[in-house]
């Protein structure tokens, strides 16, 4: 079903048309030679401007997930609950928000999505939750979640492997969070893809369809972000030691995948289907663009690649990414922006 997009998500779309800052490819139909990572996917440019950065008291570190605000700045939260806004040309940081629930606790807080009244969706790991905040930070709720991917022994997640990504689909109606590790059941590299469905023309959420997502051998989904037209991009990411970062960009179709809400294991059976996936770029295989690194890597433009949204479109149609790796607060370890422009398969 084609979704309908509401006034304030066709204002966002126009705030964020000139937000790149590279000036992207000529080439309509194929990614040009000089930047492309893969047939789909070219790399505009990075930027290392909010490495160590430091606004007010708080220094930019641990960036797991964005967002594009209403305003056309983005939101960026990091693990240490807090809320960053950056500007939107400069990429830098221009306020924080603490982040607590409704018991004054801190959050692990991992992605970010702006619902169309302007309220703050947070995702925590911790239990996992989803929270809802207003623009100025304060806690107004949570969402419902699912007993099984509650963390065991409550549920059937692994610790710190829950709710890594989140995006609304177009016409906001639709909110997906992303599972980083599988549940205890399913075949391994099986992930849970959790929805919700907006309860009329509220502000509530209510517990919809779940899909299966098949991972990539040892990667796991960082976070995923809306393509617009009901397909999902995935980013997968791992670490090996002594040789550094893997992320991948996949594009991900659950129209025609099965509910699995009430499946209890996972394990390839039949009559279930997974969501389908396409894999669109390796960022390996980007040009590094004279990126360098304080650790060793494939490509010195990679790190700990966390979070991507969509921030627009270019004039010939294709997609515009914007990705931040995640720091994890240590010092040889960088805290990048990636622009990417993507040239979306067909359907």
């Amino acid at each position: 079903m084609q979704l309908r997009v509401p006034p304030l998500a066709a204002a966002v779309l126009m705030a964020i048309s000139s937000f790149a800052i590279a000036t992207p490819s000529a080439q309509a139909a194929e990614s040009s030679t000089h930047n492309a990572c893969s047939n789909w996917v070219d790399i505009d440019g990075f930027s290392d401007t909010l490495d160590k950065a430091v606004t007010g008291d708080a220094t930019v570190s641990e960036l797991s997930g964005l967002s594009v605000d209403a305003n056309g700045q983005i939101l960026a939260v990091a693990d240490e609950s807090r809320l960053f806004t950056l500007d939107s040309r400069t990429k830098r940081p221009v306020s924080v928000l603490p982040l607590v629930d409704e018991n004054g606790q801190p959050l692990d807080s991992e992605a970010v999505a702006v619902d169309r009244d302007g309220t703050r969706l947070v995702t925590s790991e911790t239990e996992p939750s989803i929270l809802r905040y207003t623009r100025t930070g304060k806690f107004i709720g949570r969402l419902p979640v699912p007993d099984s991917l509650q963390v065991a022994p409550a549920g059937k997640a692994a610790d710190n492997l829950t709710f890594e990504g989140m995006a609304l689909l177009p016409g906001a109606d639709t909110l997906v969070a992303s599972m980083e590790g599988s549940l205890t059941g399913d075949s391994a590299g099986i992930r849970r893809l959790q929805t919700w469905r907006r309860a009329g023309n509220s502000s509530n959420f209510r517990v919809a369809a779940q899909y299966g997502f098949q991972a990539d051998a040892g990667l796991n989904i960082s976070d995923i972000a809306s393509a617009g037209d009901g397909r999902l991009l995935v980013l997968e990411r791992g670490y090996t030691p002594g040789v550094g970062n893997t992320a991948r960009l996949s594009l991900a179709d659950p129209r025609r995948a099965s509910d699995v809400s009430r499946v209890d294991a996972l394990t390839g059976q039949p009559g279930v289907r997974l969501v389908s996936k396409t894999l669109l770029a390796d960022i390996a295989d980007c040009p590094s663009l004279g990126a360098t690194t304080k650790q060793p890597q494939p490509n010195p433009l990679l790190d700990n690649i966390e979070g991507v949204t969509a921030v627009g479109h270019t004039r010939d149609g294709r997609l515009k990414l914007l990705m931040v790796s995640d720091d994890n607060g240590n010092a040889t370890q960088i805290t990048r922006l990636y622009e990417l422009t993507v040239r979306l398969p067909r359907s």
